[in-house]
């Protein structure tokens, strides 16, 4: 959807916009943890959680567009029609495929997306594995390092600040200069701040680094939603995606279990985290080694600047 709506020229940026609530719901997770905890305990947080679901599901229902591409694969000339003009995107040109062409899953298992697929996925599984892994045990970690538990929380606090501040930044210069590079950078850049928070460095260091963490953490998994709608055709895009973030959960669920193996194994804080590190050079190393396309999306969103011309231009 989001791939869609958005300019060609800021594809990226919009898509980190959409996918930074995730991070904001981690920044908005710690501060309620920190304040109003011990005022309303742990189920009055989960409490609190179900909020956001209660008011903006149903909202969404209401308020949210269709795409038009499908409304268009559908017939429904007339909905796709008016969702473009309410949205001030340019109707999209029907999208026709050759006899025996594979669209969906189907396409996804032959050539050439076969193999880009499998890399796709695997870049999705590290980054989900590092963002739930650092989510959910950089708290108790760090307390294991001797740091109280509202300083533990703080340090979550930072790492999805971070991502979210850092996430807007590198999606910017991915729409310059293309995602796959600054998504190998950004999972470099998670195993360099995870080494550092085992260094003993003062804490403004280690608070640094928490929040480099959080960028080559949650925001490379946020440029990676965006490199991976960019990368397939219509046809296959929203299965694409699927596949990306559904083999990526299986990272989200082995992250969790892996944090509390090696707690509950007794190792150290340093192991744990050089653990993710490695988890994060594998990512950068699996990223650099995806093919590039050799031709475009098949029906991009004129860059702002175009439709802005076109739009100016289509006036009496």
């Amino acid at each position: 959807m989001i791939a869609e709506f958005a300019p060609a020229d800021r594809r990226n940026l919009f898509n980190a916009i959409v996918y930074s609530g995730i991070p904001a719901g981690g920044v908005l997770a710690s501060l309620a943890a920190i304040v109003a905890e011990d005022a309303i305990g742990w189920r009055g947080l989960f409490w609190l959680g179900a909020l956001p679901m209660v008011t903006l599901l149903p909202l969404a229902i209401v308020r949210m567009p269709e795409s038009p591409r499908w409304l268009l694969a559908r017939g429904r000339v007339a909905e796709a029609r008016a969702v473009c003009a309410s949205t001030g995107i340019p109707l999209p040109e029907a999208e026709v495929s050759a006899p025996g062409d594979r669209v969906g899953f189907a396409a996804l298992a032959r050539r050439p997306l076969r193999r880009p697929t499998l890399l796709l996925g695997s870049m999705s599984f590290c980054g989900l594995l590092l963002t739930y892994g650092l989510n959910t045990w950089l708290p108790q970690i760090m307390s294991e390092a001797g740091y109280d538990a509202k300083g533990s929380l703080s340090f979550l606090l930072v790492l999805n600040g971070g991502a979210i501040v850092g996430g807007l930044i590198a999606s910017r210069v991915a729409d310059r200069t293309g995602p796959q590079r600054v998504v190998a950078a950004t999972f470099c850049l998670a195993a360099l701040a995870l080494v550092v928070l085992t260094s003993g460095a003062p804490l403004g260091i280690l608070l640094v680094a928490v929040a480099g963490a959080g960028i080559g953490a949650i925001g490379t998994q946020v440029l990676i939603y965006g490199f991976v709608s960019g990368y397939y055709p219509t046809s296959s895009r929203a299965a694409g995606v699927a596949w990306c973030a559904g083999f990526g959960r299986l990272g989200g669920i082995g992250g969790p279990l892996v944090g509390g193996l090696l707690l509950g194994a007794g190792v150290t804080s340093a192991t744990a985290f050089h653990l993710f590190a490695g988890v994060a050079l594998v990512g950068a190393a699996v990223t650099l080694t995806v093919p590039r396309r050799t031709t475009g999306p098949v029906d991009p969103v004129p860059s702002s600047a175009g439709q802005t011309r076109s739009n100016t231009a289509a006036r009496p």
